[in-house]
């Protein structure tokens, strides 16, 4: 018997030798590209919807864990309203480093994949160059800084998750420029690029902005297109728990009359031979007896009609008499819900503590 319980604490000990993180992201893994387009609007000194500006650009961005990441843009600007007209069909470029939060991660924690939708926030600062080839154009500052704030309300599709379509509301800001809000009249003068003056983050030089965009996240170095969960093991411990599983393995198999008849009650006509490829190991919150989603999962494979024996474990905290009621009632817990899958339930037996570690467990053995 207790080379039997040694088994399942040490087969259960090698199963659940993990820990959940994310895998370790190679240079180029999580990189994706993108389009996106249009309209943006001066935020004060005019109506809004008689100064709209379209605009497209593309983004190159990588996420450095499923929260952090930077992305580099930029969009090119095919009107300058409530200004004139500076002579050119593309009137101004606005390029931009930015850092981007995943929201959504940050908050809500990573899956294992990303979430159906999510929100993103981006912001950062750039350069913004004014493009033209009139009289008034070769008056006026042609740069200076920028600056931008933004939300992604993004959506995840496709088999793997490889594609996002977003849609992104922001203000955007010139940060240095000297633009005069009263001149913003639309007729005779243009004064949005003058000579670079004081940075700062004034609303009367900005713009608010609604884009639309596309992305395509690139294959990583493990085959997927996102981050995945990663299995993080003590590689030493595992071969020493392999090396107790088999060294119990072979001397069940030397003596398993001995060890069988004090454990697993004959049944005639069966091969009632313990393998690990037999047991079902449950594991419980500390100190519960009650069935988790997966401990249910796990159980369900045992087919209807089968005839099971049950151990139930406990952890060494707390009395020999509650951690015997309590592996007791975990054995229970899990006769219960097998009976009522059909199973043959032909012993379900509280063991309390088996050995020092945290066994948490009932271990069911199907004949």
């Amino acid at each position: 018997m207790k080379k039997l319980v040694l088994l399942f604490a040490a087969a259960a000990m090698a199963v659940s030798v993990s820990a959940q993180t994310v895998t370790e992201s190679k240079t180029f893994d999580n990189v994706y590209v993108g389009v996106n387009g249009g309209l943006l609007t001066k935020t004060t000194g005019h109506a809004w919807m008689k100064g709209l500006n379209p605009n497209f650009g593309v983004r190159l961005g990588r996420y450095f864990t499923p929260v952090f990441g930077v992305a580099v843009e930029s969009n090119a600007y095919f009107s300058n309203k409530p200004w004139v007209s500076t002579g050119t069909a593309v009137r101004e470029l606005n390029s931009l480093l930015l850092g981007t939060i995943n929201l959504s991660n940050w908050f809500g924690g990573y899956p294992g994949e990303p979430r159906n939708f999510e929100v993103s926030a981006l912001a950062g600062i750039g350069f913004r160059h004014l493009f033209g080839n009139n009289a008034l154009y070769k008056t006026v500052g042609h740069n200076n800084m920028s600056g931008k704030f933004a939300l992604d309300f993004a959506f995840n599709f496709g088999s793997n998750k490889a594609w996002q379509f977003y849609i992104e509301p922001s203000i955007n800001y010139g940060l240095n420029d000297n633009s005069d809000n009263a001149a913003f009249d639309g007729k005779n003068s243009y004064v949005g690029h003058r000579s670079p003056g004081e940075i700062k983050f004034n609303v009367n030089h900005s713009a608010v902005q609604l884009n639309a965009g596309l992305i395509y996240k690139f294959k990583n170095s493990n085959g997927t297109h996102n981050f995945t969960i990663a299995q993080l093991r003590d590689q030493a411990e595992i071969d020493g728990l392999n090396s107790q599983i088999n060294d119990l393995r072979n001397q069940l198999a030397q003596k398993p009359k001995e060890v069988i008849k004090e454990v697993v009650k004959e049944v005639p006509g069966t091969n009632t031979e313990v393998r690990v490829e037999n047991l079902v190991f449950v594991t419980f919150a500390q100190g519960k007896s009650v069935l988790t989603k997966d401990a249910k999962k796990a159980l369900d494979g045992v087919a209807s009609g089968k005839h099971v024996q049950i151990v139930g474990t406990a952890s060494p905290e707390g009395s020999a008499e509650l951690n015997q009621r309590l592996s007791q009632a975990r054995a229970d817990a899990v006769a219960q819900y097998l009976k009522g899958k059909g199973v043959v339930v032909d012993e379900a037996t509280g063991k309390g503590v088996q050995g020092t570690t945290s066994n948490r467990l009932a271990v069911v053995y199907v004949k």
